[in-house]
């Protein structure tokens, strides 16, 4: 079971190596799209990224609700956990 701040890191190491976003600039409150200029593309090579990581499926329909960084590791922690 990986912690919240374990599941966050791998995130971030995601989202810094295929999409080149600054690691640094990266926090919870961040806006996927507003400040890390991620695009609906992006967002699906995101998602395919988080299903290999969880090795499960993750809904589309919960992803399109999801703005913020925190969101997103929200989302992954519920289902690594389930």
């Amino acid at each position: 079971m990986a912690t919240k701040t374990q599941i966050a890191e791998e995130i971030k190491d995601i989202l810094a190596e295929e999409f080149e976003c600054d690691r640094s600039a990266i926090k919870d409150e961040t806006n996927l799209f507003t400040e890390l200029d991620l695009d609906s593309i992006d967002a699906v090579d995101l998602v395919v990224r988080l299903q290999k990581l969880t090795q499960k499926r993750v809904n589309p329909e919960d992803f399109k609700k999801i703005r913020t960084f925190g969101e997103v590791v929200d989302i992954v922690e519920k289902l690594i956990n389930e």
